[in-house]
């Protein structure tokens, strides 16, 4: 039996495209910032590559290594928030992106976990991920975002006010 007590956030969309675009638009730093307001992921985009997510401003948000790459069904990230004290004490998430053709769209899902119950940094991630999500899929299906900003609940109140 396990008792592994665990936080998770699990978000499922549909968008109409293509595994190959969305894929495309997951992994390509100039197309993240239309969706991740402004945000985007450096690293090398294969298994065992480190990578890290960067503020507009240039400041790190959270860094990890890549566990799994399999394109364009699969990513497995290890994943630690680096700016909120709080939240990088709680250690590493996993976060997994599942890309499957569904008819003429892709069911997209996204899954942020934790072995640590309440975790406040998976809490954060839970407000973030709807939005992001909402944005690419209003991206890819009609070129345009729909929230210009967000409120980066996973980022300090100092920062959010800078934006």
């Amino acid at each position: 039996m396990n008792n592994t007590v665990e936080s998770r956030f699990v978000y499922v969309t549909f968008i109409r495209t293509t595994p190959e675009k969305l894929w495309s638009a997951l992994t390509d730093g100039n197309q993240m910032k239309e969706y991740w307001f402004g945000m985007h992921f450096k690293t090398e985009w294969k298994t065992g590559a480190e990578w890290q997510m960067v503020f507009p401003d240039g400041r790190i948000a959270d860094t990890g290594q890549i566990l799994e790459l399999e394109r364009p069904k699969r990513i497995v990230l290890k994943w630690r928030n680096e700016f909120r004290p709080e939240l990088k004490a709680e250690g590493f998430a996993l976060c997994t992106i599942a890309i499957e053709p569904y008819g003429d769209a892709v069911r997209l899902s996204i899954a942020h976990s934790m072995e640590r119950a309440d975790s406040q940094f998976i809490q954060a991630v839970s407000g973030g991920w709807p939005k992001i999500l909402s944005n690419l899929k209003s991206l890819l299906e009609t070129g345009r975002v729909v929230l210009a900003e967000a409120n980066h609940s996973h980022e300090p109140a100092e920062a959010q006010g800078k934006r």
